[in-house]
């Protein structure tokens, strides 16, 4: 049961296996796993050996009731020498003609995650080794599980933030675009995002952001907050009143979440920016023979700060044609031991006048974001020149 390698296997496979191996080492016809359902506070049949009619008929039960029920609510391995079918509501169970039963509970960290039990066909005495043989399997099932769910999280965290990214750029007569996004978590998901949309009025909005953390949960908040913004943005035509209402939004629904937002406006000619920044760092403006500099835009709290903050502004600045504007989360410019100021101006000298997406290779390789301590959005827009 302690076999390395087993670890090498993944949940499911270990699974068959370990119910292959207590079988044969506790004399058992037939073994089983189900574990729990938290919302439902049900167990779940996820797999059995010499009752696979369970797992295909995806048998639940609820904590408390029959036999693996009270297994569940009760913390502690129970045997039952002699079936019977007010001790067992598992037709599955009674139809093979299972005589006598042990279970044990299965624990992750601590907590309740499933149940193992074991049968025979012939009525069987089970002793206290027995027990603890099935127990030291339920903890090897614990881990295995645990190691499960974080794969599924994970899955599901990547399948969450390709569905919020954009696979593709609009196109906007007057302005080219282009954008990279790069993880800097071990699990590949984060909570940085940008987003670009046309609106009614004609005008273009575009968004980038950080949410604080990593993971599953950052990347749910992440998805919370892009829908809110673009419905905002659908009924102001002020920046930073999206993003007072926004942040109206965090503070009631998100509670704990600490993000920071670029939200800007370019008019239907290209000619003019209203920006709003929330706690987010100033993008670089770079126009036709005229040094990189940061865009002049006020810079205000960041989203979900719980304490009374001033009014949020909105800066309205011009965009010459020709000119590149570079927004950013801070993955790209900080480095541990440096000022975010030097981050920034590497960032500034490394962008040329030249295509969006020229520009986004030249910052990419520059900045060297191939091995990233945080999670890198950048986002491009360029004036074409009339």
């Amino acid at each position: 049961m302690t076999d390395a390698t087993l670890s090498r296997l993944d949940a499911a496979d270990l699974f068959d296996e370990l119910l292959d191996r207590v079988r044969e080492l506790l004399r058992v016809d037939t073994a089983a796993i189900l574990l729990l359902d938290v919302h439902a506070r049900q167990l779940v049949a996820t797999a059995a050996k010499g009752l696979e009619e369970e797992v295909r008929q995806a048998f639940r039960v609820s904590v408390g009731r029959g036999f693996a029920g009270r297994i569940a609510l009760t913390r502690q391995p129970v045997i039952i020498e002699h079936v019977t079918a007010q001790q067992v509501i598992n037709p599955v169970l009674l139809q093979t003609g299972v005589k006598s039963l042990l279970g044990v509970p299965v624990f992750a960290r601590g907590d309740l995650i499933g149940v193992l039990h074991v049968g025979t066909l012939t009525p069987r005495r089970f002793v206290p080794d027995d027990v603890r043989l099935l127990e030291l399997v339920a903890d090897r099932i614990g881990v295995a599980n645990q190691a499960r769910a974080h794969s599924l999280d994970q899955s599901a965290a990547l399948a969450l933030q390709r569905s919020l990214l954009p696979t593709e750029l609009p196109k906007v007569p007057n302005l080219e675009m282009a954008a990279r996004y790069v993880p800097g978590h071990v699990s590949g998901v984060g909570g940085d995002w940008y987003d670009v949309f046309p609106l009614p009025s004609g005008w273009l909005g575009v968004v980038i952001g950080d949410v604080s953390g990593h993971g599953l949960q950052s990347a749910v908040v992440m998805g919370r907050i892009r829908s809110a913004l673009r419905a905002y943005a659908l009924v102001s035509h002020d920046p930073a009143e999206a993003l007072t209402l926004l942040d109206r939004k965090v503070n009631h629904f998100e509670t704990g979440s600490l993000s920071t937002a670029l939200y800007a406006m370019i008019s239907p000619d290209g000619a003019t920016i209203k920006v709003s920044l929330a706690g987010h760092l100033r993008p670089v403006m770079l126009a036709p023979a005229e040094p990189a500099v940061l865009l002049a835009a006020k810079v205000d709290p960041p989203l979900g700060i719980r304490h009374r903050i001033p009014q949020r502004r909105t800066t309205t600045v011009d965009f010459p044609p020709g000119a590149v504007l570079v927004c950013y989360t801070d993955g790209l410019v900080e480095r541990r031991g440096e000022s975010i100021d030097t981050g920034i101006d590497r960032l500034a000298a490394a962008v040329p006048l030249e295509h969006a997406d020229t520009v986004c290779a030249s910052v990419m390789a520059t900045l060297d974001t191939e091995n990233p301590n945080d999670d890198i959005a950048l986002l491009v827009i360029r004036r074409t020149a009339p």
